[in-house]
């Protein structure tokens, strides 16, 4: 037995493992992926248009309370504002993050009772 002489013949890597590793990786991705849903039906989505500061219409701001100010008064002479409002534009309402939706969608019924059927609810961009 002579085990000081080598062989001539050189090893090479496998790229089994590799190849093992890659499908793994392609396995967790398409699992952990979030594809969308199909729409049952054809959909025409809503667009969104940017509205510089001041443009538009009127804007009632509501307070995390529920207080309202509109047109510079503020608690219920803003209703009474808001009721002697004139034009047709839409109202903007800028309301703070903590408002109880249960509050604003109430203040919505009111404000179609004084006549105004159309709002903007203004956001900002969460990004």
């Amino acid at each position: 037995m002579d085990f000081g002489t080598s062989s001539s013949r050189r090893r090479t890597d496998s790229l089994v493992p590799m190849i093992n590793v890659v499908f793994l990786l392609l396995i967790f991705f398409l699992m952990t992926a979030t594809i969308a849903p199909v729409p049952p039906f054809e959909l025409t989505e809503p667009e969104a248009e940017a509205l510089a500061a001041g443009q538009g219409g009127d804007t009632l701001f509501i307070g995390p309370d529920g207080a309202l100010a509109f047109a510079g008064v503020q608690g219920t002479a803003a209703m009474t504002a808001l009721a002697r409002r004139e034009g047709d534009s839409p109202l903007d309402i800028r309301a703070d993050a903590g408002l109880p939706a249960t509050r604003l969608a109430g203040l919505l019924g009111e404000l179609a009772a004084l006549g105004i059927d159309e709002t903007r609810l203004i956001t900002v961009d969460a990004r």
